[in-house]
């Protein structure tokens, strides 16, 4: 069996680290590395999650340099990049071995938001068909890709919001086409519920529109803090 690492980027998720790390010691014991890659946390998240990770890191803050660093500590065959808010299927192990069999290059999970509002079926739906179509899929939906890959690639690129979006694309433009696990991963609905779904939509909109046509993610990021 190819063996995956999964590489958890953090910044201050003392509140939920250990419960998610916990949920994560049954692969762990089927032998896939668990790399926590910390952004400077002011909190006890390095702490709590050393004893339940195979290796925790620290750099500066900032999701795709945190990934970035992760994968180059990596030993796995496959990378797959968890966030601390999105939970992978019990049956997950099973559907990945089952693509890196297959040798597939990259993939992607579909996804499923926590809360239980109406809207949000709407919204998880929506989000894995276009994922599906376009084959850009976003970091929620917990990217998986060949090491080897992966570093001939450079990574993800260094930026502030969107690196998950850009790396696609570049694997998009090479003619690499995703696998796609129809099971899918659990992320939070938090900041949905809490910035009102609605809002919330269409600030996801805007920000994708304005990183498509061009605009820098420097200040794309500057107008994403300003609306959450």
């Amino acid at each position: 069996m190819c063996r995956f690492s999964i590489i958890i980027p953090v910044l201050n998720e003392a509140a939920v680290i250990e419960s998610q790390l916990q949920r994560l010691q049954s692969l762990r014991q089927q032998g896939v590395e668990l790399i926590l890659v910390d952004g400077g946390s002011e909190d006890d998240t390095a702490r709590l999650a050393e004893p339940l990770v195979d290796q925790v890191s620290i750099c500066r803050p900032g999701r795709s340099g945190q990934m970035n660093q992760g994968a180059r500590l990596a030993s796995g065959t496959y990378l797959l990049f968890l966030h601390a808010d999105t939970r992978l299927p019990e049956n997950a192990m099973e559907c990945l071995s089952t693509k890196a069999s297959a040798q597939v290059p990259w993939g992607f999970f579909a996804v499923r938001l926590s809360g239980q509002h109406w809207m949000l079926r709407v919204v998880e739906r929506f989000m894995t068909w276009r994922s599906r179509l376009t084959k850009i899929a976003t970091g929620d939906q917990s990217l998986f890709v060949r090491r080897e890959l992966f570093l001939e690639m450079g990574g993800f690129a260094d930026i502030p919001l969107m690196e998950d979006v850009a790396f696609c694309q570049s694997l998009r433009q090479l003619s690499l086409a995703p696998a796609w696990l129809s099971t899918p991963v659990i992320t939070s609905s938090r900041r949905w519920e809490e910035n009102g779904i609605f809002k919330t939509i269409v600030l996801m909109w805007r920000l994708r529109f304005e990183f498509f046509i061009g605009i820098s993610p420097h200040n794309i990021v500057k107008n994403y803090y300003k609306n959450v």
